[in-house]
């Protein structure tokens, strides 16, 4: 079921990538002013395509300008994206369909798993995918209400339910997760002087940031935050060394690729699941899923149904 989320998560990006033109294009009526114009007088109150939203050298940047050059690069994509979702939400209210919030929360709880706190998950969404919390939100309402209408009559039995959770124990089986921090440097006296540092009092986030060629997790202070332990994208020395840990503890020399590692055990919890109705209604989804017609093409379908049409040739 993982894969499922990943795979979402990925369509996410590209929404999100087109998202933020929603409000620009729908008000977008001008074409992108030349370079060799002059810079434009100050605009009338209320004129909004005018006003300048950035200055540079003594030249203004206009809304105008912006909103069209967003369109040019996504306003087919974004296009795309409000027609499928009014294509889903016509079908949904023929179909009499409905999500409530309360599922909404649901999924979005489930989506939660593995995250230290609802924070840090909405942090990582925004980070990770440009989604603010309320776009988040409109994302997995669309993708409830068409799986909903996907899988409407599709029957999964108790018995196929069962027989999933028993071919695929590792999916429920309980784990452990790492609160790592990171200090990595090119050889092995490097590091070790990186201890020396630590247990004469230095700070281990102020050498991270300092001495730690990682530079992804330097500017962090060497946080690699809540890591599974199972996780593919930490080298397996790395999680070896983590697991035989104490809380706070600072690690040997850790041998990498093409350098070596000093981690900081903060904390360690173990995530404990369980199969509950919520995971089981879950999975039923999930397997009515893999015989519906794939996402896709039902969508295609709805536009077909209802003769979407884009006028604009430079939308299309």
């Amino acid at each position: 079921m993982r894969s499922v989320k990943l795979l979402w998560g990925a369509t996410s990006l590209l929404l999100a990538a087109v998202l933020v033109l929603t409000v620009l294009l729908v008000r977008s009526e001008g074409k992108l002013a030349k370079t060799n114009e002059p810079v434009p007088d100050p605009a009338e109150p209320g004129d909004r395509q005018a006003q300048a939203v950035a200055v540079i050298g003594g030249r203004s940047i206009t809304y105008e300008q912006l909103q069209q050059r967003l369109a040019d690069k996504y306003g087919a994509e974004l296009l795309n994206v409000l027609l499928d979702r009014e294509a889903i939400r016509q079908e949904a209210e023929e179909l009499k369909i409905t999500v409530s919030r309360d599922e909404m929360d649901v999924e979005l709880k489930r989506m939660q798993e593995g995250y230290e706190s609802e924070e840090r998950f909405y942090k990582s969404m925004k980070e990770q995918l440009g989604l603010s919390k309320s776009e988040l939100s409109e994302d997995v309402y669309y993708k409830l209400l068409l799986e909903r209408i996907a899988i409407r009559g599709i029957q999964v039995s108790e018995a196929e339910v069962a027989a999933y959770i028993k071919e695929h124990p590792e999916e429920f089986k309980s784990y452990v997760q790492f609160h790592l921090f990171k200090i990595e440097v090119k050889t092995k006296e490097e590091a070790a002087q990186v201890i020396k540092d630590l247990q004469n009092g230095a700070v281990f986030s102020s050498l991270a940031q300092k001495l730690s060629i990682d530079a992804a997790s330097a500017k962090k202070g060497g946080d690699l935050g809540w890591v599974e332990e199972r996780d593919p994208f930490l080298p397996p020395s790395i999680m070896e060394a983590a697991r035989s840990m104490k809380q706070d503890e600072i690690s040997k020399p850790i041998q990498l690729k093409a350098s070596f590692a000093v981690i900081q055990l903060k904390e360690k919890k173990e995530i404990k699941k369980t199969v509950d109705e919520q995971k089981k209604a879950f999975i039923r989804k999930e397997l009515a899923l893999q015989r519906a017609v794939p996402l896709k093409e039902l969508v295609k379908s709805m536009r077909e149904k209802r003769h979407a049409e884009i006028l604009d040739p430079e939308l299309r």
